[in-house]
């Protein structure tokens, strides 16, 4: 792969001023070997595999940040759904594993661990209801670990007695972090057709599919996306803003693929994928509502907003896929409200709502993501926007999510801070009417006619 010397002037410009970065690279670990009959055993097995494999993770990507100028702003580490791991132990508190995990994260200088994480969608066993049960202690007292659980899929309907069940489970996470506005919330998602290979967390795990050990890359480049498009002006059609979104995905992606392969190289560890979707921060102008407000806009929210949407996300993905050898995880546009302050702008006027915000969940990366909502919401409610996030996923046969923090102390209009890349949230009103009755029913909603595919 080699680069000319404008390509290499347009990507320095790109990170000076525009906020291009390589949003994460992601080092996935099979922790298959670490089972016992023991959990102390198993923890101590998962820890020492950890620190073996990741040891020259950090070191090797700031080497890369020095040498080829591109920040790399999270290292992190994904392993095993520890639900599998777990079904060989014959304690019921998993509160070890969460705490190795930890332990090894910090030690390595690792900004977050996923794969505390089970798959339901289609029912329970032994490791999976231990592991559901330890969630909320385990992102209480943990400071990287995270959780993730995969409810639904197109292939086997929706678990409703799991989405029940984690309803009460980020209520009880939000209580027992109360006093940082319940932000171990921000470290779980509730997934429909969650993926093998997705570099971002909070939903990252390495599944079994996956090799001993994977790099994978999570691209970024909001802002570089919004000058573009700003710089197009009013008179361009929307040939011209997809065609000039592809152009700009694939430089952005040339970038990750090149970080990527050479952290591949030197770890010795085989390049897994490399993820297409523009990740928002809060800084300003590295925003997705911004690139859709620069299509015409008056602000992200309003009559046009889920096709701007659809538009970006398509061409985001037409033009990385053509920049990178293997492209999977989530690969799109994320739309995390306290993450991304053109949204977080456009919920405080008013402009974008929880109903909204679902609309637009069907034709992006994710779901409903990095939302505050009143503390006193119950839980049968959470369960029921889990339930409508994941028909979305299950109909349309794509990953869809939930990530929401239901913050203790706080009503509509107020504000949570939770700091860094997870940024602030204007708390948002959510429908008063009660769904305690549907969600209660439980069993499966079945998988949708075009599952058989066969």
């Amino acid at each position: 792969m080699s680069f000319t010397r404008d390509e290499i002037i347009e990507t320095i410009r790109m990170v000076q001023a525009e906020n291009l970065d390589i949003r994460t690279i992601t080092l996935g670990i099979s922790i298959r070997d670490c089972c016992d009959f023991d959990i102390n055993t198993v923890a101590k097995k998962i820890y020492e595999k950890i620190m073996k494999t990741a040891e020259k993770l950090v070191p090797v990507a700031r080497q890369l940040e020095a040498e080829f100028g591109i920040p790399i702003v999270n290292k992190r580490i994904s392993v095993t759904p520890i639900s599998i791991i777990a079904e060989s132990c014959f304690q019921k508190d998993l509160m070890p594993l969460a705490k190795a995990m930890d332990k090894a994260a910090k030690d390595l200088g690792i900004d977050f661990i996923g794969g505390f994480s089970a798959l339901v969608h289609k029912g329970f066993t032994r490791g999976d209801i231990n592991l559901l049960n330890s969630i909320p202690e385990a992102l209480s007292l943990t400071e990287r670990v995270c959780s993730s659980v995969n409810v639904a899929s197109s292939r086997a309907g929706i678990n409703m007695d799991a989405v029940l069940a984690m309803g009460n489970i980020i209520k009880k996470t939000a209580e027992l972090t109360a006093e940082k506005d319940g932000i171990g919330c921000a470290k779980l998602v509730v997934f429909a057709n969650a993926v093998e290979d997705n570099p971002f967390m909070a939903g990252a795990f390495h599944g079994i599919g996956e090799p001993e050990a994977s790099i994978n890359i999570g691209i970024s480049g909001p802002g570089v996306v919004n000058t573009v498009l700003r710089r197009m002006g009013e008179k361009a059609d929307f040939g011209e803003i997809a065609e000039a979104v592809k152009r700009t995905a694939f430089k952005i992606t040339r970038a990750g693929e090149l970080i990527g392969r050479e952290a591949s190289k030197r770890l010795g560890i085989p390049l897994g994928i490399i993820d297409l979707s523009l990740a928002p921060t809060p800084a300003m102008g590295d925003s997705i509502a911004n690139i859709l407000e620069a299509m015409g806009l008056e602000r992200c929210g309003a009559p046009g907003t889920t096709a701007a949407l659809a538009l970006l996300n398509d061409a985001v993905k037409k033009g990385g896929a053509m920049a990178a050898s293997y492209v999977g995880g989530l690969s799109g546009a994320f739309i995390p409200v306290s993450e991304d302050a053109g949204m977080v702008k456009a919920v405080e006027e008013g402009a974008l709502t929880l109903e909204k915000l679902e609309a637009m969940t069907s034709v992006c990366s994710v779901g409903l993501d990095m939302i505050a909502i009143p503390g006193d919401t119950p839980a049968e409610t959470i369960s029921a926007i889990i339930a409508d996030e994941m028909a979305i996923g299950v109909i349309n046969k794509k990953t869809t999510a939930v990530r929401i923090i239901p913050a203790p102390g706080k009503k509509a209009g107020d504000r949570v801070e939770f700091g860094g890349l997870l940024g602030r949230a204007p708390v948002m009103p959510v429908n008063k009417y009660d769904s305690s009755l549907f969600v209660k029913r439980g069993g499966r909603i079945p998988p949708p006619i075009q599952s058989l595919t066969n």
